[in-house]
């Protein structure tokens, strides 16, 4: 995709935008739906500002959905290139697609560990992070209680979906 201006994105139309928008949240279309109403935006920053806004403001039943839409990470979908476009990049960029056995074997268990307390996927925004920092990650975010997850998985959500936008729109 070309990548558009804030000018451009101001001129797109409601279903376009929403279209173009629609998984810088995994999976979730009413969130573009929802800040395409605050157009227009006067730079890249407003516009991620607004996609940040959306989150804080929904409530934790909205924020859970939004977690456990999220896939695993190296997981099951990723085996099957059963993965959003976004999502395949980004656990690439992370060399999640070039996992060991033993690397595999200890994030399918961490994961699966950490879905059973918490009840949704571990979530780390994979670009700005590498394999042995994510699985230190799943060891010790499994340490902390289920609202401070709840709050860790929204914030890594929010980092990437400012990436994701940042994919989209340049200044």
């Amino acid at each position: 995709m070309t990548s558009l201006t804030i000018s451009s994105v101001n001129s797109l139309g409601d279903d376009q935008f929403e279209s173009i928008f629609g998984n810088v949240i995994e999976h979730c279309k009413i969130a573009s739906v929802t800040v395409n109403r605050l157009r227009p935006f006067k730079n890249v920053n407003e516009l991620c500002d607004a996609f940040q806004k959306y989150l804080d403001e929904i409530n934790e039943q909205e924020k859970l959905a939004i977690l456990k839409s999220h896939p695993d990470l190296a997981g099951r979908l990723a085996l099957r290139g059963e993965l959003t476009p976004e999502s395949t990049e980004e656990q690439r960029s992370a060399g999640l697609h070039d996992l060991s056995e033993e690397q595999k074997l200890l994030m399918d268990t961490r994961n699966e560990r950490y879905k059973l307390k918490f009840g949704f996927p571990f979530i780390i925004c994979a670009r700005e992070n590498k394999v042995q920092s994510i699985l230190q990650g799943l060891q010790n975010r499994y340490n902390n209680d289920y609202q401070q997850e709840i709050e860790t998985g929204i914030e890594e959500v929010k980092k990437i979906c400012k990436f994701r936008i940042l994919n989209i729109v340049k200044e």
